[in-house]
């Protein structure tokens, strides 16, 4: 495995607990392995290590004992949790119906230098990371890390909104395990969005490091400051993507979910029932994580691209790492219905009257060479293309680019196509001339000429308003043609209105709806 230092200052933790169990501790193999120490009221104390739990010699667990490790502690926040000053351990306590403490667990707290080396180029990306896993796998020594990398490393603005002191320690000087980053520490749970808010608009940070966001209030927090222009390096409450798009409190995160009813026309072209489920905002993170094991993630990046994927059909392809002595190795992870299962397919450029027979083509991995990432996967996600965003060639079976690429770089192209990659040619970097591509490869869209000319037409329409922001007037066409321009426009956010009078009456497209 790659280089990685461990520190846990265990003594200290060891030292609050009363002697016996010390030295029961003295005698267990492995002691520097511990993961906690449980101690219940009228039961025998117990050490739980990765190879499973040990029963510790001596009484059973009196109310001395735990006396006896409280005043030791720090005062207990209002989530049952107290710590020990300038370490990470993290003591948790079960009350009874009258507040009196009858248990403690004693957990340790590691902090792990070289764990981020996996992920080193999402979290110096800039782009916003959201990780998910089950309990004790690893997320809060990821953060710790991801905030002592960018503060000292990347020289960024690092602030950590540090809910139970869990990742900066217990006590007013924060661990050295964040580095430089800055700690802003939260008197109760439930006033974790507030002091997110206060961290971007007091300190002007360029990276705020959260722990487990699981009220709808922190999602909002979180999305204000990603509007911000802040990155955010997070947890969540989940294991999984499918876990937090179905979870209605947290999916926000991911751009949340809604029912949409489609026009007869629209459901027709995608193949689809009329009501759908579809995403319903940017995602507030770019980058989804899932930590399966400490030395395996699997990564989603374009966060929007994935969630779309998802709600159209089969899930997406992560990109799954696996920690290894000199870094780590992406492994592939072939899905039943991924574009990996037909690499045979071969597509050739849009309009070649060579082209194989759609048939043939039931899904395809596409790398972008030279267009807008952005505007593929959105042309995909609207036409419910069988297709995904390849980030490297390796990874694709087909490379869509430009006729001016073609040109200038055609050695490059031709060691794509050298390695079984097929090059397919594109006349502009519009997604309006993408979705005409992705419709003739997969045989989507059966109208006739004057109706896929004019919903061409209106589709660059409604690119050159986005992109600049001013009206686009269409050519003249039949009432029925026209509908279909103003239903289009407006699933995609803008407004429009007839003018002039038949047969020269025609669709303008507006900026805004109204």
């Amino acid at each position: 495995m790659a280089s990685q230092e461990t520190t846990d200052d265990l003594d200290l933790l060891l030292r609050v607990l009363p002697p016996a169990i010390q030295e029961s501790l003295d005698g267990q193999d492995g002691v520097d392995s511990l993961i906690e120490i449980v101690l219940d009221l009228g039961r025998r104390p117990e050490a739980r290590f990765p190879s499973g739990t040990v029963m510790l010699a001596g009484d059973p667990v009196g109310h001395d004992a735990l006396d006896h490790v409280i005043g030791r502690l720090g005062e207990f926040s209002g989530d049952n949790r107290a710590g020990i000053e300038r370490t990470l351990h993290r003591i948790s306590a079960i009350r009874n119906r009258r507040d009196a403490v009858i248990g403690l667990t004693c957990r340790v707290g590691r902090a792990v230098y070289g764990t981020v080396d996996i992920l080193r180029d999402v979290v110096e990306s800039g782009k916003s990371l959201l990780l998910l896993g089950r309990p004790g796998i690893g997320k809060t020594t990821l953060l710790r890390e991801s905030a002592r990398v960018l503060s000292t490393e990347s020289m960024r603005r690092v602030i950590v909104v540090d809910t139970s002191n869990e990742i900066a320690g217990d006590g007013d000087i924060p661990h050295p395990g964040i580095g430089a980053a800055r700690r802003m520490q939260v008197p109760r749970p439930e006033l974790q969005h507030a002091v997110m808010i206060e961290a971007v608009e007091n300190h002007m940070p360029e990276v705020i490091v959260i722990d487990e966001i699981g009220t709808e209030r922190e999602a909002l927090a979180a999305r204000t400051i990603a509007e911000r222009g802040v990155q955010l390096v997070a947890t969540a409450h989940g294991n999984a993507l499918d876990n937090l798009l179905m979870n209605p409190t947290l999916a926000d995160l991911l751009g949340g979910v809604h029912a949409v009813t489609l026009g007869d026309e629209e459901a027709r072209r995608r193949r689809t029932q009329k009501t759908v489920l579809e995403r319903k905002a940017p995602p507030t993170f770019d980058t989804l994580v899932e930590i399966r094991t400490r030395d395996c993630l699997a990564v989603y990046h374009e966060t929007a691209s994935v969630v779309d994927a998802y709600l159209r059909g089969p899930k997406a392809r992560p990109e799954v790492r696996l920690r290894t002595a000199d870094g780590y190795q992406v492994l592939e992870e072939a899905a039943e219905d991924s574009p990996a299962a037909d690499a045979g397919a071969r597509v050739l450029p849009f309009g070649d009257e060579n082209a194989p027979s759609r048939e043939r083509v039931r899904s395809l991995r596409i790398f972008p060479f030279g267009i807008s990432r952005d505007r593929l996967s959105r042309a995909i996600a609207d036409l419910g293309a069988p297709a995904a965003i390849a980030r490297v060639p390796r990874e694709a079976n087909l490379v869509l680019t430009l006729k001016a690429h073609e040109r200038r770089q055609p050695r490059t192209l031709e060691e794509m196509a050298g390695r079984g990659v097929e090059v397919a040619v594109i006349r502009s970097n519009t997604v309006s001339q993408m979705k005409a591509w992705l419709e003739d490869v997969f045989g989507l869209g059966q109208q006739d000429d004057a109706e896929v000319e004019a919903l061409r037409e209106a589709r660059e329409g409604i690119d050159r308003v986005l992109s600049f922001g001013k009206p686009v007037e269409l050519a003249p066409r039949a009432p029925t043609i026209r509908r279909q321009q103003h239903q289009l426009i407006e699933e995609m956010g803008l407004g429009s209105y007839s003018r002039g009078e038949t047969p020269w009456r025609r669709v303008v497209v507006l900026p805004t709806r109204g």
